[in-house]
């Protein structure tokens, strides 16, 4: 019998080769946003280890807009540079780069996790953050500062920007990142958008600036490239963003042109409490996906060739996205292959370890 999980899927003018992604991952490795060496192997890898897309790190589209001081970002046209590098790599291994376009809000200026984490002052490198209102993701931070109009109007700005210097540098997806807690998350759940103007308040309203950014987005990216947007599905807490509310976006985020929801959960408030087990988000993509009939991508704990089979072959998602179990295993798509007996095609330079 043939693997679905190792069909191709067609969006727009691309077609993936399978339907094994490697979801964004911070590597905490750049400096000034720049992207080296670190990067190629880790991305290139993952390409010539089988997987039909790759889904660069959350990018910041601003300095402030960073997790922390080594994140990637594309706010200069040097940036540029070293993409292309990795992405043409990516494309000789007959695999797609995408990139994740991001702005972390309040939860920016930390250090990376092998340094604490912490939030960072300005005597260690850090900077002032900004979100829809003056509240900290932890009690013992300094708040955030609420922004403004002009301050929406240039992160909206930003975000065109950095998709223009993506398109420069190679990449064949764009993704937007609205999910995990970060900025655009963090306008549209009540439990951190206190708004009383355009931008808070109302479903309508708090969906807003994400709205605004795809249109940002989209008049810098190709119309026949596919545009993914990455949403938390449930705050996992009460009287956050719901599951419903991300049928309602994702219905919207269909007729404006988005083809495909990654849909993950949670990361907006430290008070979350996630019932972790394999499989636990892709309840969330199957329902959207039935609810809108928009394309889905899942996500969370999925580690074995069988169960991401499962997955897709019961439509239950159009896409499986790894993380953790790529960072254990770069040659996922070789190794689920042989896992699931799909012949596949094998870098030349691996294909003696084939049988």
């Amino acid at each position: 019998m043939s693997s679905k999980l190792f069909s191709p899927l067609t969006i727009k003018s691309i077609t993936l080769k399978n339907r094994i992604a490697i979801s964004p991952m911070c590597q905490y490795s750049a400096q000034d946003g720049f992207a080296n060496d670190w990067h190629l192997v880790h991305l290139g890898s993952r390409a010539s280890g089988g997987a039909g897309l790759i889904i660069q790190e959350a990018t910041s589209v601003s300095p402030e807009g960073r997790i922390s001081p080594e994140d990637l970002g594309l706010w200069k046209d040097e940036q540029i540079e070293k993409m292309q590098q990795i992405n043409q790599f990516i494309i000789g291994q007959k695999s797609v780069p995408g990139i994740q376009l991001a702005h972390a809000g309040r939860k920016a200026s930390a250090a990376s996790p092998w340094n604490g984490g912490r939030k960072l002052d300005a005597t260690q490198g850090g900077w002032d953050t900004v979100a829809p209102s003056s509240v900290a993701y932890h009690h013992t931070e300094n708040a955030p500062i609420a922004l403004d109009e002009a301050g929406i109007q240039k992160v909206i700005s930003d975000f065109k920007s950095a998709t223009k210097r993506a398109v420069q540098a190679g990449f064949q997806v764009m993704e937007i990142h609205a999910a995990h807690g970060y900025l655009l998350h963090q306008f549209l759940s009540p439990l951190s958008n206190f708004r009383t103007d355009a931008y808070g308040g109302s479903f309508e309203n708090r969906i807003r600036l994400t709205l605004e950014v795809v249109d940002a987005v989209q008049s810098e990216w190709p119309e026949n490239l596919p545009l993914f947007v990455r949403i938390s599905a449930t705050d996992w807490a009460e009287g956050g963003w719901n599951a419903e509310e991300s049928v309602k976006l994702s219905k919207i985020l269909k007729e404006k042109g988005v083809d495909l929801i990654d849909v993950s959960s949670g990361g907006l408030v430290s008070h979350q409490k996630i019932p972790l087990g394999p499989n636990y988000q892709v309840p969330f993509a199957e329902s959207i996906k039935n609810e809108t009939g928009i394309l889905t991508g899942a996500v969370g704990l999925i580690t074995e060739a069988a169960q991401a089979e499962e997955i897709v072959a019961s439509g239950k998602a159009d896409l499986v996205l790894f993380a953790r179990e790529s960072l254990r295993n770069p040659s996922l798509g070789l190794t689920f292959a042989h896992d699931l007996n799909a012949e596949i095609e094998w870098p030349k330079q691996y294909e003696r370890a084939k049988k």
